[in-house]
């Protein structure tokens, strides 16, 4: 007898003792006794990537922002690697790996397992052969207490049942354990890290340029021309491994040349939620930031670099806590506070490069501190007290209208988070909040829903605006004939003073519209 697994054929006991059936007559432990012939369970060995064939063989990666990806595949090229990014996973992707995966598993999974299975699949159609060989998969791994950990079984499980049973997949924690003898194809060293923290980096500053000012762009598409440039810059930029400072400031030309009208009132979307969910740009979250743009938002997108502070501020908390038990807790804790300030130090850097016009890296202890009196801090998995934090900080420092958090269907950690919103919503009062869950389909129910509360939004924009304007004795009109007559780029930075744009520009213009026509 046999059970066909996800890494081959395995034979199973045979026997009385494989089925731990106890003969009359025996005793205590008897049952124990006929499990006895039961073999433990091993994974299979996996072929090592190694480096000798690090010129023959592409590396397959993806998962998070089209900008994200493009600019990882210049800088792993820069690198010294052979990579291709995966195109961003869709419903078809989110079809197949259904098909090929286990029940009950959260749509990043299906989304970024399918999507690979599928890109396979149309190499494997178009003539290309040797795909176990010439290809493998580079993602990261994790344990914890949500179904990320099991992410690597169920590409291994997936893959094999779709026809690929050796294809390999490698993940953060494993190459260095993957060597058998030989280097490893993939080297984790300082500079590989350092390499791919600055490419996020500039990712997430690009995006939220991206974001800022085409929703106020005069000349449509505008915006979207600018970022495609920008993205070849920096991609030349990476495999070429030239300095940033230089394409830094000619993409802030560019973005510079982007005429912007901000007499246009529209309410500040903030989206929060499940990393995946809430960063991927396709299928996986129903498009939601475009379709948010499209209805009249601007939105606040999370930048992956937040996530990479998030990590070192949770390493810090754990290792204070155990200052005298640790031996190495000084020279741990002095290793995570220059990671801390080398982090802040680039990102700061580059934003400079780009006139400051992106905003600054949320502060973790500040985040942390509004959502401590609901929320934990020392619970991990998923966006931990983040969730909370952020809503609470939209609202008490006046950065959003509304705030929208996806998680993937019976995510745990986001699902926990809701159960403390709605004391969070009971507090703030005056707080806008709402929670999706993205399941691949009901696409219509879940924009309605969101379609509601944007209303409120868009009225609690104009309020705020309003508010703004007869503090100054203006009107709205004013406002736009000043736009017009003094034309406004995207680079310009515009001071907070409120939640909307509109306001902000009124506030920082205020003496300029009113004696426009003296």
């Amino acid at each position: 007898m046999h059970l066909k697994s996800g890494q081959g054929i395995l034979p199973l006991p045979q026997g009385e003792g494989a089925r731990g059936r106890v003969k009359k007559g025996e005793g205590k432990g008897g049952s124990m006794q006929g499990l006895a012939t039961a073999q433990h369970y091993k994974r299979p060995y996996e072929r090592p990537f190694t480096k000798t064939e690090r010129h023959d063989t592409i590396i397959l990666f993806g998962g998070l922002t089209y900008t994200h990806d493009y600019l990882l595949e210049g800088a792993l090229k820069g690198l010294g690697y052979n990579a291709k990014f995966l195109p961003i996973p869709d419903n078809n992707s989110l079809s197949i790996g259904k098909e090929y995966g286990n029940r009950g598993q959260c749509n990043p999974t299906y989304y970024t397992v399918g999507n690979l299975i599928k890109y396979l699949q149309h190499l494997r159609k178009s003539g290309e052969e040797d795909l176990e060989n010439r290809f493998v998969f580079f993602t990261a791994g994790s344990c914890g207490p949500c179904r990320f950990g099991m992410y690597e079984a169920e590409y291994r499980k997936a893959l094999a049942d779709a026809g690929f049973p050796d294809f390999r997949v490698l993940l953060f924690q494993q190459c260095d354990g993957l060597k058998q003898g030989e280097e490893s194809g993939l080297e984790l060293s300082p500079a590989f890290f350092i390499t791919l923290i600055k490419t996020i980096m500039t990712g997430d500053l690009i995006n939220e340029l991206g974001y800022k000012i085409r929703p106020y762009e005069v000349e449509q598409g505008m915006t979207d021309k600018v970022i495609e440039e920008a993205r070849t810059i920096l991609y030349a930029t990476l495999q070429e491994r030239k300095p940033f400072k230089k394409a830094l400031k000619r993409i802030n030309n560019l973005f510079s040349s982007i005429q912007v009208d901000y007499s246009r009132i529209k309410p500040k979307v903030k989206i929060t939620g499940e990393f995946w969910a809430m960063t991927t740009e396709g299928d996986g979250s129903y498009k939601m930031q475009r379709w948010l743009e499209s209805e009249g938002a601007e939105v606040m997108i999370e930048p992956v670099s937040n996530w990479v502070q998030f990590m070192i501020w949770e390493g810090l908390q754990h290792i204070t806590e155990r200052k005298g038990i640790r031996k190495n807790y000084l020279s741990t804790m002095i290793q995570l506070k220059i990671a801390s300030l080398v982090f802040k130090f680039y990102y700061n850097s580059f934003r400079a490069s780009l006139g400051f016009r992106p905003d600054p890296l949320p502060s973790q202890d500040r985040i942390a501190e509004y959502a401590r009196h609901y929320y934990n801090t020392h619970i991990s998995g998923g966006e931990s007290f983040m969730e909370i934090g952020k809503h609470i900080m939209s609202f008490k420092e006046k950065k959003a209208h509304l705030v929208i958090s996806i998680k993937p269907f019976g995510c745990m950690p986001s699902t926990q988070s809701d159960g403390v919103q709605a004391k969070v919503i009971t507090d703030l009062r005056d707080s806008l909040f709402v929670s999706i869950e993205t399941s691949g389909d009901s696409e219509v129910n879940v924009k309605s829903r969101v379609q509601m509360k944007l209303y409120e939004a868009k009225e609690r924009a104009r309020q705020e605006v309003a508010g703004v304007l007869n503090k100054h004795g203006l009107k709205i009109q004013q406002v736009g004939e000043y736009s017009r007559k003094n034309p406004f780029y995207g680079m310009s930075r515009i001071p907070h003073y409120v939640a909307a744009t509109a306001g902000n520009f009124i506030e920082m213009k205020a003496r300029e519209i009113a004696t426009q026509d003296a």
